[in-house]
């Protein structure tokens, strides 16, 4: 069945009815949720001159209610582009496409739902958690799901509980009573009685089962708790003991009744629950292991939806204090139903108005009466939640083990009672652990650990403990730096991406003494300034000859403890950094200790690395070349690119170039050839006398036998080429033949004036 805050008692004479339309039954049975008794009503006019898109809204709700979802699609996909469409139409749509299966239309449903009802929180869920599906069902199971044998073709759910845990109680519509129509309209299923039994060692059966005659009436009686001293029992019933008035209400309102429980076990005088009305619903509820606090379903004025969770204060004498609504994180717009609470203060409870499978899916609550804040509902999901309902979640006092109903596809009946046993503590939430050494392999106690998120923005902060270990609780599919700091010691940082992680993280800090003096550096990308990891660092103490090696971090930081090195002292350091896809480099650091500290090398040189491009264009910027009208003299503008070469190589030392120069068609062949190649030697011999090695660099004449383009012009061939087109053919380029070990082929054109 389609549950609504809940089991409604439907009590309508239809006597008073033989001159009213059929439209006008269907609509008053619809109004009145008797969906059983209007949905044919509703058929027979289907193709009449009543057949409208209200209609048919009204039909697929009603579908949609009693559990047939694929005729409630079928006849929300006839009326859904209809002008008179309404926002809780495209909700209500997007919903029966998701109990189908078919969430990708689903989604797109929502989306309009959102665009048209912005404030609306369940719009506002869905669109902060558009990835919901992909995040629940990639979820490590927190639950193994089991069918029962309480199960029959009717409705079965619940598994509560008593104190001692000795006695099951459930909801069944299984046995019709007789002398009385115990059939209700909202569905056409029998009403819901209470029964109870001793369970049985596999969980999934009881034994001794029996009605609950204290309690059963000739309408619905539901959920039930019993307080932590077993001195009381709360049950859920339709709130049918009002006077006169209320005998001609034809929808009768669920309310809670209390009954004292004696020494014996014996059951006293039922009474109502203080704070009932018949002009709203109060239900389902569930009490705290302090006994203190009642938790609750009602619709009653000022909630947020058609149902929320409530609770109420339980007074020293018994009496009740005035409900509190739980707020908007837990409660929505839809259903909220079935609250319970376990023996550590998580709060469990159904709504279908949370990012969910589809219908009522379960969620907890953490920690529910120790936060200031309700935390954010989690989804228990798959196996416990389905695309369908899934609700009434008890849990047994052992806390590992419980029951959950759902009327998901494969049951036996409409609702089914399902046994269930926690695998692993319920959490979206993983851990980042780790320790903390110094470079000895010794704990550090008492260092202080940061956690920050992708921005820099510190999340949490701890001290490592005595034995030098930490731990943070962080969200899944984001990134973290953990920062580990301690005085006189040098900083450590880790970098972690839980993307698509389900299991814990482990960042263990090594923390480096300080000895007073020391030395650090960043080495970074030259074209973007990101950090880069992996760089193989030769360093030569060039006062020992000591040499060592490093591979730099995530954070591309160099740091290194200089402890035989005082005030005063100097020290020279040789670098030699060599990375794939990057141009080695070989620098001198010579520093003066002056005082106590760190010294930054970047201060002094450029630890950064230039990739290696297939252009040197994309290195650095280098204008035409221009000479002057058949000379080879470098002209003061020409010197200015040349020295732009002069730069890299000296940056590079084992860079070798050939400098290849290029004429366009005009003029012979052999002047062409000979003036380009005393242009590409002048420019060569140029940069030759700024370098060091200035064998890396030689000159080349092409002429015009490397055209570009098919702008020749030699011999019987005439060229008709613009300008432009000669410009392109006049160029010099620059081919890196290698860099250190790496040879590397690497042209770069800068186009000459001739």
């Amino acid at each position: 069945m389609k549950l609504a805050i809940v089991y409604i008692g439907l009590f309508i004479s239809l006597g008073a009815w033989g001159q009213l339309a059929k439209f006008d039954k269907a609509t008053m049975h619809f109004q009145n949720f008797a969906y059983s008794t209007a949905i044919p009503l509703f058929e027979e006019l289907i193709g009449s001159k009543v057949d409208d898109a209200k209609l048919k809204s009204m039909l697929a709700f009603s579908y949609f209610q009693v559990g047939n979802t694929e005729k409630a699609e079928a006849y929300y996909s006839q009326m859904i582009l209809s002008p008179i469409v309404n926002n809780e139409d495209y909700y209500n749509y997007a919903q029966v496409l998701k109990e189908n299966g078919k969430y990708k239309q689903s989604d797109q449903w929502m989306m309009t739902f959102a665009e048209n009802e912005p404030l609306d929180t369940r719009a506002q869920r869905f669109q902060l958690e558009q990835n919901y599906l992909k995040a629940i069902s990639e979820q490590e199971p927190f639950f193994q799901v089991e069918e029962t044998e309480l199960n029959t073709e009717g409705s079965d759910f619940g598994g509560y509980f008593s104190t001692n845990n000795d006695e099951v109680y459930f909801i069944t519509s299984k046995y019709r009573r007789a002398l009385i129509n115990s059939q209700w309209a909202w569905d056409g299923n029998n009403f819901l009685d209470v029964f109870k039994g001793e369970l049985k060692e596999n969980h999934k059966a009881l034994k001794n089962i029996s009605r609950v005659k204290k309690i059963n009436t000739k309408f619905h009686e539901g959920p039930l708790c019993f307080s932590p001293d077993g001195k009381r029992v709360y049950y859920t019933r339709n709130n049918a003991s009002y006077g006169e008035e209320d005998k001609n209400r034809e929808i009768k309102k669920l309310s809670i009744y209390i009954r004292e429980i004696d020494e014996e076990g014996a059951w006293g005088k039922e009474k109502e629950i203080s704070f009932a009305s018949p002009e709203f619903s109060v239900g389902h509820p569930c009490i705290s292991k302090d006994g203190k606090t009642l938790y609750f379903s009602s619709d009653m004025p000022g909630g947020f939806g058609r149902a929320d969770i409530y609770s109420v204060e339980i007074m020293s004498d018994g009496s009740f204090g005035n409900p509190v609504n739980l707020g908007g994180v837990i409660n929505t717009e839809g259903q909220e139903m079935f609250p319970w609470m376990d023996e550590k203060g998580n709060l469990y409870y159904a709504s279908d108005g949370l990012i969910g499978l589809g219908g009522l899916d379960v969620y907890i609550v953490k920690n529910l009466k120790e936060s200031a804040s309700p935390a954010k509902p989690i989804n228990l999901g798959r196996p416990l939640n389905s695309r369908n309902d899934d609700f009434a979640f008890v849990m047994s006092h052992d806390g590992k083990t419980g029951f959950v109903s759902s009327n998901r596809i494969g049951g036996v009946g409409n609702d089914d009672i399902y046994t269930f046993t926690q695998l692993r503590e319920i959490s979206d939430e993983i851990n980042i652990d780790g320790v903390v050494r110094d470079e000895k392999g010794d704990i550090l106690v008492n260092a202080k650990l940061y956690i920050l998120d992708s921005l820099g923005t510190v999340l949490d902060s701890t001290n490592s403990s005595d034995k030098g270990d930490y731990s943070f609780r962080v969200k899944p599919n984001q990134s973290y730096t953990v920062w580990g700091k301690k005085p006189k010691y040098f900083d450590d940082k880790k970098n972690l991406d839980t993307q698509g992680v389900k299991d814990d993280l482990t960042a263990d800090l090594v923390l480096e003494k300080d000895p007073g003096i020391s030395m650090y550096g960043l080495v970074a990308d030259a074209k973007s300034g990101a950090p880069l990891e992996g760089v193989k660092m030769t360093i030569i103490d060039n006062m020992t000859g000591k040499k060592s090696s490093f591979s730099t971090p995530e954070d591309g930081l160099y740091r290194s403890a200089l402890p035989n090195k005082k005030k005063g002292d100097r020290g020279s350091y040789n670098f030699v950094l060599e990375k794939d896809g990057y141009f080695s480099k070989v620098l001198t650091y010579n520093v003066e200790f002056d005082e106590n500290g760190q010294f930054n090398i970047n201060d002094e040189v450029d630890l950064s690395l230039d990739p290696i491009v297939k252009n040197l264009e994309e290195m650095i910027t280098i204008n035409p070349i221009n000479f002057d009208y058949g000379k080879y003299n470098i002209r003061p503008d020409a010197a200015v690119e040349l020295d732009k070469i002069v730069a890299i190589m000296n940056k590079y030392p084992e860079m070798v170039i050939e400098l290849g120069a290029h004429t366009d068609c005009r003029g012979s062949a052999r002047f062409n050839e000979k003036l380009s190649d005393r242009r590409a030697k002048a420019s060569a011999n140029y940069i030759k006398q700024r370098i060091s090695n200035p064998e890396r660099i030689y000159g080349k004449g092409y002429g015009e036998y490397r055209l570009l383009n098919d702008c020749g012009c030699e011999g019987s061939q005439k060229s008709d080429c613009t300008e432009a087109q000669h410009q392109e053919n006049r160029r010099t380029e620059f081919r890196v033949i290698a860099t250190g070990n790496d040879k590397v082929k690497v042209e770069n054109q800068s186009s000459d004036s001739f």
